[in-house]
């Protein structure tokens, strides 16, 4: 089975479908990477709410060894190795990110634009790592990458405010 663009038909087709495509996020006509790293915001704010940090932490290794999982299954039947419209990648990072930024709305929000300037961007070895790995562990790996540079830019920039 082969997509040129996925529709809510294939969203629906496999449940590997449904969590690679965001539930639905990765639809998004325009943009889906940022549709799918805003998902990330209402589960951040279900899991401060209902679980402590465990299972926080415990959420993002499950979504992250699933969406290698599903992505691996919808990139294969959409015939593209990183499709656009794979979003658990942005999804499962971003929750990494606003674990470590906590509740603040404008430190979320900041962290929301490094990320998101990251994961464009891809400085390397980002764009090399998506290049180099051709299945759901290198759909999932850039992004976690992309992560881990926007925590190290917003450390920093938390550092250097509380300098001043």
């Amino acid at each position: 089975m082969t997509a040129s663009r996925p529709t809510l038909a294939f969203l629906f087709r496999h449940p590997a479908h449904f969590v690679a495509l965001g539930f639905g996020a990765g639809l998004a006509p325009f943009a889906p990477g940022t549709f799918g790293t805003l998902v990330a915001f209402p589960i951040a704010w279900l899991l401060r709410t209902y679980t402590n940090d465990a299972g926080f932490i415990a959420t993002i290794v499950l979504l992250v060894a699933a969406g290698a999982w599903t992505a691996d299954i919808t990139s294969r039947h959409l015939g593209s190795a990183d499709d656009g419209s794979i979003v658990i990648d942005e999804i499962a990072a971003f929750l990494l990110v606003l674990f470590f930024v906590g509740d603040d709305w404008l430190r979320q929000g900041f962290a929301f634009l490094l990320f998101r300037l990251f994961d464009i961007v891809k400085p390397p070895p980002i764009r090399q790592l998506d290049a180099a790995i051709k299945n759901g562990i290198g759909v999932m790996v850039d992004d976690l990458v992309a992560a881990g540079y926007a925590l190290i830019v917003f450390a920093i920039a938390v550092r250097v405010r509380e300098l001043w």
